[in-house]
């Protein structure tokens, strides 16, 4: 179980960093620019980041931290904390109320507590490893669905699914919506939807996927189903509809029971 002052430390300063964003939000003008590897970037990006760099320099100086924006700071405890300051600045930039900031911390023991803090809609999903997850306070469990037929799958988009995936999703019957980025996470950790598929993602997208979903009573793996957060794809479901969801990826053979 992991110590409630770490989780306690990492709410409060994801939603503090969160509420950094707010000020760049839906503004006129707002300066865009892309990576290296062609996603945006803004200033409400960079000043997330280094808020919540700080805050973890001062708290705890000697953890590691892995940041989205400014890359790693190495530590000697053991420990590791991933940001990501703005997941989804593409909706950020469009005015879109779908982006969140992120933190994780990750230990010798795996994910330990994950933030997901949504500023435009003022809400808040976290977990601690063996805490429980929580929706604004209130304890959250995923849905008890176990038909494909209605269920609610969200992605970020439908352009990174195999062809053969998203035919065999559909042809079960399920509801694929894009509420996608993390707030799709969110929705799945709080019985919304069903499940949550990013094919392509990188870790700091996830990192606080892994202990929000399985604290919810959830369960995360990658598209092969392994569960690993840094492995470049995610898949988050109830857990009952997990396998049949995992079933739609196989490359051949694959079905929804």
């Amino acid at each position: 179980m992991i110590e409630q002052d770490l989780v306690d430390f990492a709410v409060a300063a994801a939603r503090r960093a969160g509420r950094i964003t707010l000020d760049w939000y839906q503004m006129r003008g707002l300066s865009v620019t892309a990576k290296s590897d062609g996603s945006p970037v803004t200033e409400a990006d960079y000043a997330a980041e280094r808020f919540l760099r700080s805050e973890i320099l001062t708290t705890y100086p000697d953890d590691t931290i892995r940041g989205e924006e400014e890359g790693e700071v190495a530590g000697r405890t053991g420990r590791t904390w991933v940001i990501d300051p703005i997941d989804g600045t593409k909706a950020f930039a469009q005015g879109v109320p779908l982006f969140a900031t992120l933190l994780a911390l990750i230990d010798d023991r795996g994910p330990a507590a994950g933030v997901v803090f949504l500023p435009a809609l003022d809400e808040c999903v976290w977990a601690g490893r063996g805490r429980g997850a929580y929706w604004d306070g209130e304890p959250c469990r995923v849905s008890e669905r176990s038909d494909f037929e209605g269920s609610y799958i969200c992605t970020s988009g439908l352009s990174y699914w195999p062809d053969h995936a998203l035919q065999r999703v559909r042809a079960g019957g399920a509801r694929v919506r894009t509420w996608g980025d993390a707030y799709g996470y969110a929705l799945v950790a709080t019985g919304r939807a069903e499940a949550m598929v990013d094919p392509e993602c990188f870790d700091w997208d996830v990192a606080p996927m892994a202990v929000i979903i399985a604290e919810a009573g959830g369960r995360f793996s990658d598209t092969a189903g392994v569960d690993d957060w840094r492995s470049g794809s995610a898949v988050a479901t109830n857990g009952i509809l997990h396998d049949d969801l995992l079933g739609c990826f196989k490359s051949s053979g694959g079905s929804v029971a």
